[in-house]
């Protein structure tokens, strides 16, 4: 059974490694309920949970990056890796899961948490510096990025309380075969994947579509 192994919840830091002030990064399990609902645009600093926020507006927050998820077997394979406690939030994700891959989600495929909450994959999480800097590991865009295990970010289409333990069901996966991964290493090594992302339409964010679309311009 897929289950929401920790709810996690972002707590301001001041950001050295970035030009603005401040960071949620710092997520920290909570037992919840936790209110999630669509934050509406980017620009305002407002994610899907209740008592969190970013503060990278350009690059963060919005409807597209409302909830962000990373797989606890993901974790501890990096742990195993590193050396080190990867404690679940570590990576800034609101949920850590248990139980299903994350990174094989599909673009638009949909997940009911718990009762209420339904949940649409939308993209892929992108590193920055403000994550580098957080894990404190030499080379980590580098490395996180060869892994290719990026975690997804999720649409709010049906709002609602989550909390831990919350039963996961892919109630609803597309017929295209474009998944998270796939996005991931598309949009960073290797371009030539770029084609096949088409074939989520829509369901992919606007602005990767726009990304998509001006770098197969760029090789044509």
């Amino acid at each position: 059974m897929a289950f929401l192994l920790s709810l996690n919840i972002g707590h301001r830091r001041d950001n050295p490694w970035q030009s603005y002030s401040g960071t949620g990064i710092d997520k920290r399990p909570v037992d919840g309920p936790i209110r999630v609902e669509a934050p509406g645009p980017r620009g305002t600093g407002a994610v899907g949970l209740a008592g969190d926020r970013v503060y990278d507006l350009r690059h963060h927050g919005g409807d597209d990056q409302a909830v962000y998820a990373y797989a606890r077997e993901d974790l501890d394979a990096w742990g195993a890796e590193l050396g080190r406690d990867i404690p679940s939030g570590s990576f800034g994700e609101n949920l850590t899961t248990s139980g299903v891959d994350v990174n094989a989600a599909l673009i638009g495929e949909r997940w009911r948490v718990g009762r209420d909450v339904l949940l649409e994959v939308s993209a892929p999480r992108i590193p920055c510096r403000t994550f580098a800097g957080w894990m404190d590991e030499p080379g980590w865009i580098k490395t996180f990025t060869a892994r290719a295990l990026p975690g997804t970010y999720f649409r709010v289409v049906e709002p609602g309380d989550i909390a831990k333990g919350d039963e996961i069901t892919v109630v609803d996966r597309p017929s295209h075969e474009v998944s998270i991964g796939l996005v991931f290493r598309a949009l960073t090594l290797e371009p030539e994947l770029l084609p096949r992302l088409q074939d989520a339409g829509d369901a992919l964010p606007a602005d990767t579509r726009e990304t998509v679309a001006r770098r197969l311009s760029r090789s044509e």
